[in-house]
């Protein structure tokens, strides 16, 4: 029955991940849940509350895998500076991912102050990792420098999310070259 649970549970959050993806959070609601996995809509409240606590346990979920990634991408890298790009451009290349695609849908969402909060904590665990090769480029505040930095990467990863005129890889160059070299170019 536990394997049976988590099954469905699984199935519903893969179902909100592709929802999200596809309709933001406009299109996450339990009927098209429901529809998504066969479910009656009356089960899926079984599993989930809310549509706040589908888009926490997908943040659960989902943030670890992605900072994962990210991190990945790091470690391979052998200089600070190199660490830093590193940074920029995993991030930028998950935008197309369906996980990062629907934690951004879920970011604009409405959340209670637990799920915002969640967040928030995992969305500094991803900031913290840049910290040191900051220091280690000689930043004053890297804690400061690395939230500035990751608000250049939100803005790419907007930027790329819109469908901007500008092709992903040259949005991703152009924060790259912002992180790295600051606006003097």
């Amino acid at each position: 029955m536990a394997e049976h649970r988590r099954m469905q549970r699984d199935a519903l959050l893969e179902a909100a991940r592709s929802l999200l993806s596809e309709g933001g959070t406009e299109a996450l609601t339990f009927p098209a849940l429901a529809e998504r996995t066969g479910l009656a809509r009356s089960s899926v409240y079984e599993y989930f509350r809310s549509r706040a606590a589908v888009v926490e346990e997908l943040c659960a979920v989902d943030f670890p895998v992605w900072a994962a990634e990210v991190e990945a991408a790091m470690e391979r890298a052998d200089t600070p500076e190199a660490k830093v790009e590193a940074y920029v451009r995993q991030q930028l290349a998950l935008v197309g991912d369906r996980r990062h695609r629907a934690v951004v849908a879920i970011s604009a969402g409405e959340l209670d102050a637990a799920a915002r909060e969640k967040i928030r904590a995992a969305h500094g665990g991803l900031i913290t990792m840049v910290v040191d090769a900051l220091e280690a480029l000689g930043h004053d505040e890297p804690r400061l420098t690395a939230v500035l930095l990751q608000g250049v990467v939100d803005a790419a990863v907007r930027r790329v999310e819109l469908g901007a005129a500008e092709d992903p890889e040259r949005i991703t160059r152009a924060a790259v070259s912002m992180v790295l070299r600051g606006v003097g170019g």
